[in-house]
């Protein structure tokens, strides 16, 4: 039986001579492989297909799906949204890919979540065609978001009571806690904002510099890393923190 479904795709391998598998994060169920069949040939008609296959790219898919199976088959695919700017602006590509990784981290079991593919969808779309700012700072409150919706969200919020985020424990408090893993006072003020934006285009009015942005993406993967069983660690962090 086959089903139509949006598929946000998070890596790509070779199989065998003219096929693919990849990985794709679902509208319908979750995270989901599939085997593409016949799109690395040479011909014609197959010329430019493994195009849609890069990771971060967003495909209305028709698939076949058996909950029996760890490896599923595509029957057919296109676009569900054509990047203008992600696959070809060097600061853009390096935000998605950050964001699909994590992701990838992320996500332990297959089931679907509505609320979280959307939230992917559109934040890959609003950095597509995002200004300078919102792009410098829409891999924070992707991050921060993603964690509200695995069930991580953070507990209270910044203020003159308390100005320290202790990443272990998920909560805003009053003073710096026993061990070293927190932040604080501008870090943890900047957090809370950014936690508590509900629009995009409001990111464009968090200043914050280069420094600060690395900081941040830093404790947010320690963050990460303290909640979700082996998190590992993210090679697209660097690269993000080299461009922003």
């Amino acid at each position: 039986m086959t089903h139509k479904t949006k598929g946000i795709i998070l890596r790509t391998i070779a199989y065998g001579e003219t096929s693919v598998i990849t990985s794709a994060y679902t509208e319908l169920f979750g995270v989901q492989s599939y085997i593409v069949k016949g799109i690395r040939k040479g011909s014609k008609t197959s010329q430019g297909k493994s195009s849609y296959f890069q990771p971060g790219a967003m495909l209305d898919m028709e698939v076949y799906h058996n909950e029996l199976k760890n490896l599923q088959f595509v029957k057919e695919f296109n676009w569900s949204y054509l990047y203008e700017h992600v696959f070809f602006n060097v600061v853009k590509n390096a935000a998605a890919m950050y964001m699909i990784e994590l992701l990838q981290h992320s996500l332990k079991q297959p089931e679907a979540n509505p609320e979280l593919f959307y939230l992917v969808e559109d934040s890959l779309k609003q950095l597509d065609k995002s200004s300078d700012a919102l792009t410098a700072n829409l891999p924070l409150y992707f991050t921060l978001h993603l964690a509200s919706e695995l069930g991580l969200r953070m507990q209270g919020e910044y203020s003159a009571k308390t100005p320290v985020f202790d990443l272990q424990d998920g909560n805003f408090v009053r003073e710096a806690p026993a061990h070293q893993l927190y932040i604080a006072d501008d870090l943890a003020q900047s957090t809370s904002l950014i936690n508590n934006i509900m629009f995009y285009n409001d990111l464009e009015n968090i200043h914050l510099n280069r420094n600060t942005r690395r900081s941040l993406l830093q404790a947010y993967q320690q963050f990460f890393a303290l909640h979700i069983q082996d998190f590992g660690e993210l090679k697209s962090l660097r690269v993000l923190q080299e461009v922003l």
